[in-house]
């Protein structure tokens, strides 16, 4: 078995964390101001969320640099109508509208988290090879 946990590193753990969860409807696994580790109903890890400067990782000491830079996340969700519409009515700013990708061929739609790591919530699909 193989599986990736997905961790950024951000300014406020506990202000990210409940703006992840009030967004996707995810919950806190750990909670605490240094990491947290969010997931879905189902209690698949989606993200974690580390503090920048804490626990001497290299990739996370500095945060000056702009966070997310060669970075997306990237989520495929089956109800995206549904979260943009709940997105527009809790006033977040939503970066780039519904659109059809090119490459993919499926409707998305992308937002900034309060650290400025770009989303992209596109339709539910399966990868094709």
């Amino acid at each position: 078995m193989f599986t990736i946990d997905p961790i950024i590193a951000v300014k406020d753990v506990e202000k990210s964390s409940h703006w992840y969860q009030s967004v996707f409807g995810w919950r806190s696994k750990h909670g605490g101001n240094k990491f947290d580790i969010l997931v879905t109903q189902d209690d698949q890890v989606v993200l974690c969320l580390h503090r920048w400067g804490e626990h001497e990782h290299p990739t996370m000491q500095n945060q000056e640099i702009i966070a997310g830079n060669g970075l997306i996340l990237y989520f495929r969700t089956d109800s995206m109508e549904e979260l943009r519409n709940h997105l527009l009515r809790s006033d977040i700013r939503i970066e780039k509208d519904i659109h059809l990708n090119p490459n993919s061929r499926r409707k998305e739609f992308s937002l900034r988290d309060p650290d400025g790591y770009y989303l992209t919530i596109s339709e539910y699909h399966e990868y094709e090879g």
